[in-house]
C-alpha cells in the first residue's frame, strides 16, 4: 500500500492509472477530442495527451459552451481522462463529471500536491474520499 491523502467527493466512482499533473488551468475545447493531446500552445501540458489518465489540475476555463463541448468530444471518442482532481471546481465541469460517470474529487489534503508527478500511478477514490499513490 502506497500513501493515501483525503479527498472530497464530488463525482462519485473509482478509477487507478497514470497521473498527469497540470499546474495551468484547462480549456477541455483546446484538446484534440481524437488523441486527448492539449493543443493550446502556451498550455504547460501542451502535446500531451490525457487520454485515460488521472488528471490533475487546479481549475477550467473559458465559456461553459466550450467546456462542456470539449468534454462531450473527448467522451464521444474515449479519451476522457479516467478521472479528475481539482482545486477549484466549478458548475460546468462537476456536472459534466457527474453526467459522464467519470469520478472527480477535490479538498486534497495539501501534501498530495508536494507529493504527486505526472507518471506517478495513483487510485482515487471518490467513494471512500481517498486517493493513494502506489
Amino acid at each position: 500500500m502506497g500513501k493515501r491523502y483525503s479527498c472530497h467527493k464530488i463525482s462519485e466512482g473509482k478509477a487507478d492509472g497514470e497521473a498527469l499533473v497540470s499546474l495551468d488551468d484547462i480549456m477541455f475545447y483546446l484538446i484534440k477530442p481524437e488523441t486527448g493531446v492539449v493543443i493550446e500552445p502556451s498550455h504547460d501540458l501542451y502535446g500531451k495527451s490525457m487520454a485515460q489518465k488521472i488528471l490533475i489540475f487546479p481549475s477550467g476555463k473559458g465559456s461553459s459552451v466550450v467546456q462542456a463541448d470539449g468534454l462531450f468530444q473527448l467522451n464521444k471518442n474515449g479519451n476522457m481522462p479516467k478521472a479528475m482532481i481539482i482545486q477549484y471546481p466549478e458548475t460546468v465541469l462537476v456536472s459534466s463529471a457527474i453526467i459522464m460517470d467519470i469520478p472527480m474529487v477535490d479538498k486534497v489534503d495539501p501534501a498530495f500536491y508536494e507529493d504527486i508527478k505526472s507518471g506517478d500511478e495513483i487510485i482515487v477514490n471518490a467513494d471512500e474520499g481517498y486517493i493513494e499513490i502506489i
